[in-house]
């Protein structure tokens, strides 16, 4: 199987290219520069700023961003025997947009890293300093990622210290040579601080560094019981199945009354005895209530998403086909074409997204591309893969993909262009792209006729293309003439339909075994022969296309009723060891391995997820990553999605993701997880553990 999952792969990139934006190299609105404090003498370790500077309007992100947004990651390319250290952060902002809180710096601010000089650095030599950057920069209503890759060096030898590390550095939070104390209440978290009664603080708000532990937009409450300061938090809408080990995080004091900044102290609790409140301070904020603005962000973002599935290899295809056919056809009924066609992709959109709501509202923990986990619906998918290659290959004629024409329109009209909505909508909305994930992730928290709206817009995007070519004659003239070349064209496109193909019957072996896979290969086949049949009946004159229509529809039936009695435990969620020894995720092993002192590489994947297998083969099992987590002592836990798993959803939803690819690392001495980017490489994975 092997081969089939390469195959995938290799179309995946193939895609992934041609959706390539060529305006990743456009002008940043955060400005990144790399500076070290001063020269360092041979062992020493001094520090180096990031420094970042964004544009009037736009914000950075603190390590955990919040309710949305992105933190900056680096990649060092270091000298040998060359170190750094954590990455420490300034005392964050608070920024509300529509009852979503985000943890931001709206201003210039630095990042500060120890940098170690090794023993048998020669005096006077320069050791060049190196790091791919990567952040995102958002205003309140839009977001870009970018990055750099930043130079610097470092003088071993002696020198003056740069004076702006003064700052750099009174801006990080103090640390608290105290410990806290936490603990559950009814509604959330409360938490005792030891602070001193005298000392002065304004308007504070305390940053949680742990994901899926409070609600980062309900209020916060503080009052002071003598010297002891009392936070008290709301719990997560999704919170951890297990209560956290300790809570950390920075408790920004607000301003004085003369406007100056007060700073902020970083500390953390454990477990104990929280006072009653006493005090109160500062004005706890109450979150926005849900706006039309909040609605039309979720429906632009909806909207691009769907906009950028029609590059995916299922979706590509179709609408290539049906623009032919539009083309060949000239004006005649183009109009009422795209509006069918609209029609299909919408309903189809919107009835994925209810039959989401509607789980998630019965108490069942399900993410985007739930369905790909049931190996019925596998395969069906199978089915009409196969259906649709076929009628490329030209086997047959379907209503709505037909490129010949008949009376001067194209075959099907606007019930084949409906019928075709609604087939590339269900085979695209598996996927996920950019704007996308965003969209669907407010959808879920939004009132259910706002979270429609969203699940329509996705639709609309997805429609758009074909909609535009109905309605706009301009862009119809822009389409090439029709010729014999379209119908090369068209078999040309069942190599990529063809090969979407293979991945499903490798899907439905991992899903439900060799005896699942083998009876939906063998129901596929008969699926060709009836088509074979109908394209000669239809060639002959004694056919007619209806027959298509009627046909699928026996025949998806006939999947659904006889291809689950097949149905077993297949390969899917058995972790395979490979390169990096693996072991099945669960928070026991996690715990188990945090409590020996091990660094733990924790990642999520389905074998679904085309994007997960592309990590997986380009930068998980390579050699250099291998050999840099035996030589760390490094954990590898695997969380297998491919099958429903309720304990895998939950813990994915305590880290705020609704689905997979999530990869987590855990250093050995660290208290949280860092959350990794979803596209790695082997070079960024084997510079982790010394990270």
């Amino acid at each position: 199987m092997s081969i089939l999952r390469n195959l995938a792969l290799l179309l995946t990139v193939f895609w992934l290219g041609l959706a390539a934006d060529p305006a990743a190299a456009q002008t940043a609105h955060i400005r990144a520069s790399l500076i070290a404090e001063r020269p360092a003498q041979p062992g020493e370790t001094i520090t180096i700023a990031v420094l970042m500077q964004p544009d009037k309007g736009w914000h950075g992100y603190w390590s955990n961003p919040g309710d949305a947004g992105l933190p900056i990651s680096l990649e060092w390319a270091l000298p040998q025997g060359v170190g750094t250290g954590r990455v420490a952060f300034p005392v964050p902002q608070t920024l509300l947009v529509q009852g979503l809180m985000n943890h931001v710096y709206e201003h210039d601010y630095a990042v500060l890293v120890p940098f170690s000089v090794p023993k048998d650095a020669k005096p006077g030599t320069t050791l060049p300093v190196t790091a791919k950057a990567q952040w995102l920069a958002c205003t309140v209503s839009i977001c870009v990622p970018e990055q750099a890759r930043l130079e610097g060096t470092v003088t071993v030898g002696s020198g003056t210290a740069d004076a702006r590390f003064d700052a750099w550095r009174a801006a990080l939070p103090a640390p608290l040579d105290r410990q806290g104390t936490f603990a559950a209440s009814s509604t959330g978290w409360r938490i005792a601080v030891p602070f001193p009664a005298s000392a002065a603080i304004g308007s504070p708000h305390f940053f949680i560094e742990a994901q899926g532990v409070a609600a980062y937009g309900k209020p916060q409450t503080f009052s002071r019981n003598g010297d002891t300061l009392i936070i008290e938090l709301a719990r997560a809408a999704f919170p951890a199945p297990e209560a956290p080990g300790t809570l950390a995080g920075v408790l920004s004091l607000g301003t004085g009354p003369k406007g100056e900044s007060l700073g902020g102290i970083a500390f953390s609790a454990a477990p104990g005895v929280v006072p009653a409140a006493g005090t109160p301070l500062g004005k706890a904020y109450a979150p926005t209530p849900f706006s039309a603005a909040t609605l039309a962000f979720a429906i632009l973002g909806a909207m691009l998403g769907g906009l950028i599935l029609n590059v995916m290899p299922c979706v590509f295809p179709i609408l290539s086909l049906k623009a032919m056919a539009l083309a060949r056809a000239g004006s005649h009924n183009a109009k009422a074409e795209g509006l069918a066609y609209t029609a299909g992709v919408m309903l189809a959109c919107m009835a994925l997204g209810a039959a989401m709501l509607a789980l998630r509202a019965a108490g069942t923990q399900v993410g985007w591309a739930f369905q790909l986990q049931d190996p019925g619906v596998v395969a069906l998918l199978l089915l009409l893969a196969v259906a649709i290659t076929a009628n490329f290959a030209g086997l047959y004629e379907l209503p709505g993909l037909s490129i010949e024409s008949s009376s001067g329109s194209a075959k099907g009209g606007w019930t084949g262009a409906f019928g075709t909505g609604l087939l590339a909508a269900f085979v695209a909305t598996p996927c996920t792209g950019p704007f996308m994930a965003a969209a669907v992730g407010a959808a879920l928290v939004l009132p259910a006729l706002a979270a429609m709206a969203v699940f329509a817009a996705l639709g609309l995007g997805l429609a758009l293309p074909f909609l535009l070519l109905g309605f706009v004659p301009a862009l119809r003239r822009l389409l090439p003439k029709p010729g014999a070349w379209m119908e090369r064209f068209r078999r040309a496109m069942a190599v990529p339909m063809g090969l979407t193909v293979l991945a499903l019957v490798w899907l439905a072996w991992r899903l439900g075994g060799p005896a699942y896979a083998a009876g939906a290969s063998l129901l596929a086949a008969l699926v060709v022969v009836l088509l074979m049949a109908i394209g000669r009946a239809q060639k002959d004159g004694h056919g007619s296309a209806r027959w298509a229509l009627p046909g699928s529809v026996a025949l998806a039936a006939l999947a659904l009723a006889a291809t689950p009695r097949l149905a077993s435990e297949g390969p899917g969620g058995v972790v395979e060891a490979g390169m990096l020894d693996a072991k099945p995720f669960s928070e026991a092993a996690l715990a188990q391995a945090r409590a020996q002192g091990k660094p733990v590489f924790a990642y999520f994947t389905a074998d679904w997820c085309l994007s997960c297998k592309v990590n997986e083969n380009v930068a998980f099992e390579r050699e250099t990553t291998r050999d840099a987590f035996r030589k760390a002592g490094v954990v590898v836990l695997v969380g297998d999605w491919t099958r429903r798993d309720p304990k895998i959803t939950n813990f994915l939803s305590a880290q705020g993701a609704a689905g997979v690819p999530l990869y987590l690392w855990y250093p050995a001495k660290a208290a949280e997880p860092q959350k990794l980017p979803q596209v790695l490489s082997a070079d960024y994975m084997a510079q982790l553990p010394g990270g």
